[in-house]
């Protein structure tokens, strides 16, 4: 940028410039003169393309830009529902709701069967569970990852199913 320059010639580019190849010093007195800064844009091509722009403004606007492609992004949730493998229907019920709910705000969801002590003995009861959790939330979910043992958890992922 302006004196930081070191290349005896640059191209000129930009806007209400005569634009070519001319000495840096030209160039240099060119954006004194209208108050703007020379900033080097390509400095591997032969010679070196440097563009008369007010660098500040410059760089607001590229800061606004990265801004707006942040809030556009959309950040993906993780929400968790444990069961146990003796859970009983009402408690299956209120946690189903809960399930609902947040399949409903887009996040992704995480239900597992968490086998304490000696209740790992009953997996097929943990399996049916997370099975008939599934046919529960089939309309409004999409099954990422069928039930899976993972240490004492038999773990089971949902993803909200994309609004028409």
């Amino acid at each position: 940028m302006n004196e930081r320059i070191r290349i005896p010639e640059i191209r000129l580019v930009g806007d209400n410039v005569e634009g070519g190849v001319m000495p840096t010093a030209k160039a240099l007195q060119i954006a004194n003169e209208m108050e703007l800064d020379l900033v080097e844009i390509s400095p591997n091509a032969k010679p070196p393309v440097c563009k008369i722009i007010d660098y500040k403004k410059f760089l607001y606007e590229q800061k606004k830009k990265q801004k707006e492609l942040k809030a556009k992004q959309q950040k993906v949730t993780v929400k968790e529902i444990r069961f146990g493998p003796n859970t009983d229907d009402h408690d299956f019920e209120f946690k189903l709701n809960h399930a609902k709910k947040f399949l409903s705000e887009g996040a992704k969801l995480k239900v597992y069967v968490f086998f304490k002590g000696r209740t790992i003995v009953y997996k097929d009861r943990g399996e049916i569970l997370l099975l008939r959790f599934a046919q529960e939330v089939e309309d409004l979910a999409v099954v990422e990852q069928m039930p899976q043992m993972n240490g004492k958890k038999m773990i089971m992922l949902f993803a909200p199913k994309k609004k028409k």
